[in-house]
């Protein structure tokens, strides 16, 4: 069941592909992806909060782009997984570390494809994105 804050998030979205990547990327904040970060032990609190503001920005960022130029989607993606991995090289708990090294490299192979207009692949990562992010943060 979708919550009102995705049904509002949808209402404001220009294009169906971007509706369905914007709904999975908000339930990063929604189905509790920070729910128990600060319980982990090192930097994962810390860790978890940059990648939910790494997701968040790339939404933003993608909404301005026009449907029509995949080309952009696939740079902005691109540069979506290199920060996710970035992330991952910072995390001291190992769960983390994997699971962020496991999204950077979708998120990698999804952008090759949304870059050719295909956004099927993209639209699964972000959907599935929460629960295995949220998985290790918890």
């Amino acid at each position: 069941m979708r919550s009102l804050w995705q049904i509002k998030w949808e209402g404001a979205m220009r294009y169906g592909v971007v509706r369905a990547l914007a709904g999975g990327v908000l339930m990063l904040g929604v189905s509790g992806l920070l729910g128990a970060c600060g319980a982990l032990g090192g930097n994962s609190g810390q860790v978890c909060t940059d990648t939910k503001k790494a997701f968040q920005q790339y939404i933003t960022q993608v909404r301005s782009v026009p449907a029509a130029e995949p080309a952009q989607w696939g740079q902005a993606t691109q540069r979506l997984a290199a920060r996710v991995d970035g992330l991952a090289k910072k995390a001291d708990d190992a769960t983390l570390k994997k699971a962020l090294q496991a999204e950077s490299q979708r998120l990698r192979s999804a952008a090759a494809n949304v870059g050719t207009g295909d956004a099927a692949q993209l639209s699964a990562v972000i959907n599935d994105t929460p629960a295995r992010i949220g998985k290790a943060c918890d």
